[in-house]
């Protein structure tokens, strides 16, 4: 199941060739770091509430850093090989990622057995949905009944996240087969800028708040974004031009934004009920999220050297976020 990508024109052939920028090659510390951030965020949320409303933009910091990474890592191998080995790429991911949830679930049934009074009692037909990646789709009735609100519901955010993996890749190595990197980079914000307006026709038809929580066409322009950034980043030459203006662009905004972030945690609190908010929040919010997420992560990454990125590629905080960011993520609920 290898994706050979061929028929590249002699501008192509020349940029496979090429070594390497710094950015497709090394690990980003700082990225790290900020996954233990955003995951600091969304444990804020689940513990002190009152204190922290805003904590589960962690998740949306999640899709928009995953979008960026995993299109990064596409971008790698694609450089250095013309293609991507598809089967190999979802066997990776599946065992990195389907082990520990199917720990959790198993967790969660026999706790529920042992205890059927306890919170996961009740709860063995949701492992299910969890383990296959469609409790976002559960959990706004796709199978029949609501599951949102079970034990497992939270897995949803993974099930945005491996149903974006199971067709991004396919769909990336397409749009790469004909058109040149940055014009895939266009091409992927018009995507995203679609599911937006998807996003608005949802809100205006009064859609639930399961289904554009939940939804993996209402989340994909945060994932989108990310991939979009990924891949401007990795069509840039170091010291040119636009290389320059995004570096200017990014030492203004990147603090702002960062700083955007840490108080939406404080004071954010995602609307539950129809009305004007509850419409502009939800059309535009996620995005707006991602934006920012977005300009947070181009800043730690053509800014290697600045105070954020030092701060966040301090194994205090880049090491959690290596090694434990996604244990930690599932501990986080339960």
């Amino acid at each position: 199941m290898n994706f050979l990508v061929t028929r590249e024109t002699p501008a192509e052939t020349a940029s496979l060739a090429a070594p390497a920028s710094g950015l497709l090659s090394g690990r980003q510390h700082a990225l790290d770091g900020l996954r233990t951030v955003a995951v600091a965020g969304v444990f804020l949320f689940h513990t002190v509430t009152g204190f922290a409303p805003g904590g589960s933009i962690g998740v949306d910091v999640f899709f928009t850093l995953s979008g960026f990474v995993i299109t990064l890592l596409i971008m790698k191998e694609y450089r250095a090989t013309g293609r991507l080995r598809l089967r190999v790429f979802y066997a990776k991911r599946l065992a990195r990622l389907w082990p520990a949830l199917l720990v959790l679930c198993a967790v969660v049934v026999t706790g529920g057995l042992i205890f059927p009074s306890s919170g996961w009692g009740g709860q063995a037909a949701d492992a299910i949905p969890a383990a296959g990646y469609v409790m976002n789709l559960s959990n706004f009735g796709a199978f029949g009944s609501s599951t949102g609100g079970g034990a497992l519901s939270p897995t949803w955010t993974l099930a945005v996240e491996e149903q974006f993996y199971l067709i991004w890749p396919v769909l990336l190595l397409l749009m790469l087969r004909f058109w040149r990197v940055r014009t895939v980079a266009w091409a992927t914000a018009v995507l995203a800028a679609g599911f937006l307006v998807s996003r608005f026709v949802l809100v205006s038809g009064g859609a639930s708040l399961a289904r554009i929580y939940n939804g993996p066409d209402t989340r994909a322009d945060e994932l989108l974004l990310g991939c979009a950034l990924a891949l401007v980043l990795s069509s840039i030459r170091p010291g040119s031009r636009f290389h320059g203006s995004l570096h200017a662009g990014v030492r203004r905004g990147g603090p702002f934004a960062a700083l955007a972030l840490v108080a939406a945690v404080f004071v954010l609190k995602e609307p539950t009920t129809p009305g004007a908010w509850f419409d502009v929040f939800w059309t535009f919010g996620p995005a707006v999220l991602a934006l920012l997420a977005g300009l947070v992560i181009g800043s730690l990454v053509l800014r290697p050297a600045g105070l954020a990125s030092r701060v966040l590629s301090h194994p205090w905080l880049a090491n959690p976020g290596r090694d434990l960011s996604y244990a930690a993520y599932l501990e986080v609920y339960y």
